[in-house]
C-alpha cells in the first residue's frame, strides 16, 4: 500500500467533504451569501460623502435673496429642505431628534441689509453627531451662499474677489462643535459590544446543550418554554449590565466623551436593547443545530447591521433602499438612542420612537423563539 499518497484516497476523501458540504447547506449558503453581501452593500449602499440631507428652513421673509440662498444651497447637493419651521424652537426638536441634519435661519431684514450694501449674516446649525455626515456639506457653505446673492445683485463677475465681504456665514456645529471622532464612535461601540456577545452567547445557549446531550434532561424538566427561555435569557442581562458600565465608565474617564442627557433614560433603553439581543440570540438557537451553524448566523447579522446602522458609515449618506433595511435592526435605533441622550441631552420624548421600535423587536423575538421551541429532539 502507498503510504505517501494515493490517489484513490484522495479521491474518496474529496468526495467524502463534497458530500459533507453539500449536507450542511447553511455553511454552503454562508460561503456564497457572505461574499455576496460585502459585493452589493460596499458597492450601492456605502457613500462617506452624504448628500441630500434634510434641512429646516427658519426664514420670516421670502424675499428674492432668501429663494436666491436656498436654491444655491439645493443646488450643492448637500442640502435637502424638507422642513420650514415657524420658529427656532420647532427648529431645535427638528435637530434635537435627528429628524434633519441642518437648521438654516435667515434673517428677516436680509434684503434690506443687502441693498444697503451691509454684511448680513445667516446662521447655519449642523448636527455634529457624525462629523463625517455634516463636513462635506459645511466645506461649501460660504462660497456658495455668497455667490447666490451677487448673482442677485448683478455682480456675477465680481463674485469671486468680494463673496467673503458681502456676506457671513456663521456655522454652529452642534453637539461637537470640535469635531472629535471619538464622541460619535464610543457610545456606538457599546451598541457594538452588546450585540455581538449578547447575540453570539445566547445564540450558543440550546445548541450546546444537543450538542453536550444535556438537551433530554432539560426538555424532561417540568418547564414551560418560557421558563426556559427566561432561564437561559435572564443571565445574559447581568453580563451585559456589566459591560454597559465598563464601557460607560471608560467613555467618560478615558475619552471624555461627555454625557449631557438623563442616566435613568439611558439605562432603561439599554434594558430594552440587550432584552431584544438575548432574544434573538435564543431565536437562532432554536433554528441552529450545532454551535457552529449559530455563530454562522450571528456573523450573518453581524454584518449588514454594522455596515448599515450608520456605525461605520454615515446612515443618511446610503440610498433609500439601503436606510429602509438598515430600519430593521435594532443597532440602528440604538445608535439613536445613546447618541441622542448622551451627545443631545435628548428626553424620552425626543426618542419614542425608537425606544418603541427596540419594544416591537422584543416582542418579535420572544414570539419567534417559543413558536420555534421544539420539545423533542427530532
Amino acid at each position: 500500500m502507498n503510504t505517501v499518497l494515493s490517489f484513490a484516497r484522495l479521491g474518496a476523501m474529496l468526495m467524502k467533504e463534497f458530500i459533507q458540504m453539500r449536507r450542511d447547506r447553511l455553511t454552503f449558503a454562508m460561503m456564497l451569501g457572505v461574499p455576496l453581501m460585502q459585493l452589493l452593500l460596499f458597492g450601492y449602499a456605502i457613500n462617506n460623502d452624504p448628500k441630500s440631507l434634510p434641512t429646516a428652513l427658519v426664514a420670516t421673509s421670502n424675499d428674492h435673496y432668501t429663494r436666491a440662498i436656498v436654491s444655491a444651497l439645493e443646488t450643492t447637493g448637500y442640502y435637502r429642505f424638507t422642513h420650514v419651521a415657524r420658529s427656532e424652537a420647532e427648529a431645535e426638536a427638528l435637530i434635537a431628534n435627528g429628524a434633519v441634519s441642518f437648521v438654516v435661519t435667515i434673517p428677516s431684514d436680509l434684503a434690506r441689509r443687502m441693498d444697503r450694501g451691509d454684511n448680513p449674516q445667516i446662521l447655519i446649525e449642523a448636527d455634529a453627531t457624525d462629523p463625517a455626515a455634516s463636513s462635506g456639506a459645511i466645506s461649501t457653505l460660504s462660497t456658495v451662499t455668497a455667490q447666490a446673492l451677487l448673482r442677485e445683485q448683478g455682480m456675477q463677475a465680481a463674485a469671486d474677489e468680494t463673496a467673503k465681504s458681502q456676506l457671513q456665514v456663521i456655522v454652529h456645529r452642534r453637539y461637537n462643535p470640535e469635531i472629535i471622532s471619538q464622541y460619535n464612535i464610543v457610545p456606538g461601540l457599546l451598541g457594538v459590544i452588546l450585540q455581538m456577545t449578547m447575540v453570539m452567547m445566547t445564540a450558543m445557549a440550546l445548541t450546546r446543550e444537543t450538542e453536550r446531550g444535556t438537551m433530554e434532561n432539560l426538555l424532561a424538566m417540568p418547564a414551560s418554554p418560557a421558563e426556559i427561555m427566561l432561564g437561559k435569557v435572564l443571565p445574559y442581562l447581568v453580563v451585559g449590565a456589566v459591560q454597559v458600565v465598563v464601557v460607560l465608565v471608560a467613555a467618560k474617564l478615558l475619552f471624555g466623551v461627555p454625557f449631557v442627557g438623563s442616566l435613568g433614560l439611558l439605562l432603561s433603553s439599554v434594558l430594552i436593547f440587550v432584552l431584544a439581543l438575548v432574544l434573538l440570540g435564543y431565536t437562532i438557537s432554536t433554528v441552529s443545530r450545532t454551535q457552529m451553524q449559530a455563530m454562522q448566523l450571528t456573523f450573518f447579522f453581524f454584518l449588514p447591521s454594522i455596515l448599515l446602522s450608520g456605525f461605520m458609515f454615515p446612515y443618511r449618506g446610503m440610498p433609500d433602499w439601503a436606510q429602509v433595511f438598515g430600519e430593521i435592526f435594532p443597532l440602528t435605533h440604538f445608535l439613536r438612542i445613546i447618541r441622542g441622550v448622551m451627545l443631545k441631552g435628548a428626553d424620552f420624548q425626543a426618542i419614542a420612537s425608537e425606544v418603541g421600535a427596540l419594544l416591537v423587536f422584543v416582542v418579535l423575538f420572544a414570539t419567534m423563539a417559543l413558536l420555534r421551541f421544539r420539545r423533542t429532539l427530532d
